[in-house]
């Protein structure tokens, strides 16, 4: 499965699950009848009983009629539940009107649909629901009837209590949607950032397990290329002298020697025998991460402080290695002319710093910097390539799952700095 396939399939299981407005439904159905039943027989306050439940049942009806069309499982496409909680927002109106309009305390009520929609809907359906529930309730403060109360008291609420009541059920829809949309849209982005990092961690360990597949490739090989190489001995014997064979011959012995040489080296990749090979030193990983950067025009300088004992020595992390190439990409991309990774450890920590000479991070920048969907900025500068900000997300994702923290600052000469942080038993022993 590719990245688009992914990420598209992750934003359509954020569409409202049937499931879920079908219980919220219920709840609201369940909770108008306790409402009327209380108000009437319990209070007993005058009020079109019939009329009351007619209008839940409609939405019970509907309720039934989604659950037997659709899987409990299904998620309403964005039209669909737009036009479901308005019609919700209709069925609550017209109860209000008949049990006293913005008057009744359950008039608040309305703001529910615009919330829900708000957490799992496009802006401009939110913004269609929202202009449903506005409407609505500005009918319901010019045209109702009267409040349900006692018999031989008046209720008539003053103007005040009106506008006020309209401008509380307003204001908190609008509050609650926005704080809804927001917290919705931030998880929504997480989400698509987390996808990316996954691809981006399948795709450096399959480069890295290229190695092994190499191998097998090689002793898979190596028998018929054995055989090729014994015939093409003895043709020489036989042929070597011919003046139409002869060159062929030779030609044909030693290219399969040459591929002999070729699927040596190749079965050597992945022995077991070869430590090196899964166990890589600080400075060798350092080398590994900066050696695609060093044809693009900018010095990269490495400097080691040797005054804190062993160099340490861990497994080979995939992640590590793209998350570190990943920061030292962006210091590339940005400096003008050099770039300096300096290492450090002692007896507890390691640290890895990347300076550049660039413009730095953007003061606005500077404190969401690894968050998905923020771009590096320097003053003046052009967004990096792809203009998604998730390179550093990504990074800085997988660099902590290896058990590092990491700070982002500006330098006071100029230019940015990376400090990359682990205790020195995570440096060592990672191999996520």
């Amino acid at each position: 499965m590719d990245f688009s396939k992914q990420l598209s399939e992750t934003r359509n299981a954020n569409h409202l699950r049937l499931r879920t407005l079908i219980r919220l439904r219920t709840l609201a159905i369940i909770g108008q009848c306790i409402a009327v039943l209380v108000v009437a027989y319990g209070f007993g306050f005058p009020l079109p009983i019939a009329s009351c439940f007619l209008l839940i049942a409609c939405l019970a009806l509907l309720n039934l009629a989604l659950r037997l069309v659709y899987p409990a499982t299904h998620r309403l496409s964005p039209t669909m539940s737009t036009l479901v909680l308005g019609l919700d927002i209709l069925q609550l109106a017209a109860l209000l009107y008949m049990t006293g309009g913005l008057e009744n305390p359950f008039s608040i009520l309305i703001c529910v649909p615009v919330i829900i929609a708000s957490a799992s809907l496009p802006v401009r359906n939110i913004i269609v629901l929202g202009m449903i529930a506005m409407v609505a309730v500005t009918a319901l403060a010019f045209y109702h009837l009267p409040l349900p109360w006692y018999p031989d008291v008046a209720f008539d609420a003053p103007l005040t209590l009106v506008a006020g009541m309209w401008m509380a059920i307003v204001s908190t829809s609008a509050f609650a949607a926005f704080y809804a949309y927001r917290v919705s849209a931030e998880a929504g982005e997480l989400a698509d950032a987390l996808v990316a990092t996954e691809f981006a961690l399948q795709r450096e360990q399959h480069l890295s397990a290229l190695d092994g597949l190499a191998a097998a490739a090689a002793h898979e090989l190596g028998t018929p290329l054995a055989t090729i190489t014994v015939v093409a001995r003895e043709m020489e014997r036989a042929l070597g002298d011919d003046e139409r064979f002869g060159e062929d011959v030779h030609l044909l012995r030693s290219q399969s020697e040459r591929c002999r040489d070729i699927m040596r080296r190749l079965a050597t990749l992945s022995s077991t025998d070869e430590v090196h090979m899964r166990q890589l030193p600080l400075s060798s990983l350092i080398e590994e991460v900066i050696a695609p950067h060093r044809e693009f025009g900018v010095d990269i300088s490495v400097t080691r402080d040797d005054s804190t004992g062993r160099e340490p020595v861990g497994r080979r992390n995939a992640g590590i290695v793209y998350g570190l190439g990943n920061l030292v990409e962006n210091a590339v991309d940005f400096a003008h002319s050099a770039v300096e990774v300096s290492t450090a450890c002692d007896s507890e920590t390691v640290s890895i710093t990347i300076d550049d000479d660039g413009p730095g991070y953007a003061p606005d920048v500077l404190p969401r910097i690894g968050d998905p969907y923020v771009t590096r900025r320097g003053r003046g500068s052009e967004p990096s390539a792809g203009g998604l900000g998730l390179g550093l997300f990504i990074a800085k994702t997988l660099l902590e799952r290896s058990g590092a923290t990491l700070r982002f600052s500006n330098r006071e000469g100029g230019g940015a700095r990376v400090v990359v942080t682990w205790p020195r038993g995570a440096m060592e022993m990672s191999d996520k």
